[in-house]
């Protein structure tokens, strides 16, 4: 662009030159003015020079800064994306792995049961301790009932074992409620064979029951120990602040 200015300024002045021959003392003074206006396009041409490659600087500075921007935020994302992920597969796994803690818990804390419930047979084949226990399973049924007629129900190998301590029961009963109580033992409707033991009260009319067999105990009681047995089992919970 300079050569091409340069070249309009001197083709300018030839012409100049042409234009004036009649008048030498002017021609003279043509050359400073082309040299002076030489300069000044010169001037101009770096001046704008300068300006259009500051603002060609800033302008891709500018582009590069707005590139890196959308660059640093797309891995941002990408990284809160990942991030996001981890915490998600790793929540998922822990949950898992405490659902399969508690599911084998659960199955052992079962197992333990039933073997409890396998092993009431050896309450009623000990025969120095199960009629104290039928005794006192019956009066529960009784105090819990506190009606003058009731029916009993029991294994028919048991039948002989109640007729021998249900006196004993009634007289201790009568001195605990003051309640005079006829209790009739049902002989033709007995508890199943394979049950492990205990009794069946009901009022005559069979409205009210009481289930005192040892399986409805051994529920009872699993049902208000199972805490104490996980313990016994896992160990104490350092979560647990309050036990029922």
């Amino acid at each position: 662009m300079n050569l091409f200015v340069r070249i309009v300024f001197i083709k300018m002045a030839q012409e100049m030159q042409v234009i004036v021959p009649s008048v030498p003392h002017k021609a003279v003074s043509i050359y400073p003015i082309v040299a002076h206006i030489e300069q000044e396009c010169d001037e101009k041409i770096e001046e704008i020079e300068v300006r259009a490659n500051e603002e060609a600087r800033k302008e891709v500075n500018r582009i590069v800064k707005d590139q890196c921007e959308k660059i640093s935020k797309h891995y941002q994302n990408k990284h809160k994306q990942i991030d996001l992920a981890l915490k998600v597969h790793h929540s998922t796994t822990v949950n898992k792995a405490k659902l399969e803690c508690l599911r084998a818990r659960d199955t052992l804390l079962k197992d333990v049961l039933k073997e409890a419930r396998k092993n009431l047979t050896l309450i009623a084949a000990d025969n120095k301790r199960y009629p104290y226990i039928l005794k006192g399973l019956i009066m529960q049924g009784l105090l819990q009932l506190l009606e003058q007629e009731v029916v009993l129900r029991c294994k028919e190998s048991e039948l002989e074992l109640i007729e021998s301590i249900l006196p004993e029961t009634l007289r201790e009963f009568e001195k605990i409620s003051e309640l005079k109580t006829d209790v009739i033992v049902d002989t033709k409707k007995c508890l199943p064979k394979d049950a492990a033991g205990g009794v069946e009260l009901s009022t005559r009319d069979g409205r009210i029951s009481v289930m005192s067999t040892l399986e409805s105990r051994l529920d009872l009681i699993s049902g208000q120990i199972v805490p104490q047995i996980r313990t016994a089992l896992f160990g104490a919970n350092p979560n647990r602040k309050f036990f029922e």
